[in-house]
């Protein structure tokens, strides 16, 4: 029985938490995804802090998942950075339907901070693909595009 269907018939059950601290896996995601999107911009936590009334340390928090994002705060945020509010939980891995994948997620993130493992989050990455769709000429893009696989398969292959 799902939970939904737990609460309609009256039923409820002691639901383990996280420990003080731990950020929850769900707002880490959605974090992730407001740092995506506003690198992906090129625009800062300060400028973004100031378009919503925060200081960037604020911003901060909430790229790390370290402060939950409120939904008029996430709706505010769809409309700055050009986003469908459905943006910031895309991509979420299915063991985030559960409360038991949550917690496990919660605890293993803890033991070793995942933050900047996804190399698609990682800063390098995004400025990469932002200067690459800055220029301007597709035959000058694709030449680009085909010497990177080039040189990333000449360095698979290297094994020393």
């Amino acid at each position: 029985m799902n939970k939904s269907n737990a609460l309609k018939k009256g039923k409820s059950r002691k639901v383990t938490r996280l420990p003080p601290g731990t950020p929850n896996p769900v707002d880490v995601h959605v974090g992730s995804r407001v740092r995506l999107r506003r690198t992906l911009l090129g625009v800062s936590q300060e400028r973004l802090g100031d378009s919503v009334g925060l200081t960037f340390q604020q911003i901060q928090k909430y790229e790390r998942g370290a402060n939950r994002i409120g939904a008029s705060r996430i709706y505010e945020l769809s409309r700055i950075l050009d986003v469908p509010v459905s943006f910031f939980f895309d991509d979420m891995p299915s063991e985030l339907n559960t409360h038991e994948g949550r917690f496990a997620a919660g605890l293993r993130d803890k033991e070793q901070d995942s933050y900047e493992t996804d190399t698609l989050a990682r800063r390098e990455t995004l400025e990469l693909v932002r200067a690459y769709y800055k220029i301007t000429e597709p035959k000058v893009r694709k030449r680009l595009f085909e010497l990177t696989k080039a040189l990333a398969k000449a360095e698979s292959g290297h094994t020393g």
